[in-house]
């Protein structure tokens, strides 16, 4: 099932109560469950993993108590954790997350991380695929924002694949190992999205490989403030 047919069927799922299962060809989505904490764990530690975001659970009690978290703000309808799952494993690889950023949920901001083994691999093109055809096409989402780390190029390539638009940076906006880093915050339409997905279907799987440098973003004279997270990527995994 590809990504536009997975989401298209999914219209009427009540993801307040259990989210839906999103699968490609490749890669499923589902909801976290307990088990997932030692896989969590095991690759959401890695030093390149966490380099550019807050520090993670440290322990299978700490990622378990995450777990717990996402599943009482998902009933309470402000947040969403999909595990990332590969081919015939069910073994989690990495997560997608979706924060609420107004009542009506027509503004939201999204995170993930990925272990490094699945790297370069296709896994995150497909999986931000399907967690894009859900977001808007599910969840009715019209504006979805992104930060990430200015000087994080893989973080900042990966969000640019799937057609999100920088729109400033945001200085010295993010705290880690006491040093204050600034961040580009990205914004993608709904319009945008379905637009350019209905015209060019494969345009996130032909997409050039991911880059390890920075890029080069203008800074506008003034920029609003943004009440959002620093979920990009992965964002704060909270406990």
């Amino acid at each position: 099932m590809r990504a536009s047919q997975g989401a298209a069927t999914l219209a009427s799922a009540n993801w307040h109560w259990q989210l839906p299962m999103l699968c490609g060809e490749r890669v499923r989505l589902r909801e976290l469950c307990p088990s997932d904490a030692p896989s969590l764990l095991n690759v959401l530690t890695a030093e390149a993993v966490t380099r550019f975001t807050s520090p993670p659970p440290t322990t299978i009690e700490h990622f378990e108590r995450f777990i717990d978290w996402t599943l009482r703000h998902r009933t309470a309808g402000d947040f969403l954790c999909f595990a990332i799952t590969v081919a015939d494993s069910d073994a989690a690889v990495g997560i997608f997350q979706i924060r609420r950023l107004d009542k009506q949920f027509d503004a939201a901001e999204w995170g993930f991380a990925l272990g490094t083994a699945y790297w370069g691999t296709g896994v995150f093109r497909e999986g931000a695929a399907l967690l894009l055809d859900f977001i808007f096409n599910v969840l009715g989402v019209h504006r979805l924002e992104a930060r990430a780390a200015l000087l994080n190029g893989r973080g900042n390539a990966a969000l640019l694949k799937t057609g999100a638009t920088p729109e400033g940076v945001l200085r010295k906006s993010f705290q880690r190992d006491g040093q204050y880093l600034d961040q580009v915050l990205y914004a993608l339409l709904r319009e945008d999205w379905q637009a350019a997905h209905a015209a060019r279907p494969q345009a996130l799987a032909s997409a050039a490989p991911v880059a390890d440098h920075p890029i080069s973003t203008p800074r506008p004279a003034s920029l609003r403030v943004n009440r959002s997270l620093s979920l990009v990527p992965a964002g704060p995994i909270r406990t």
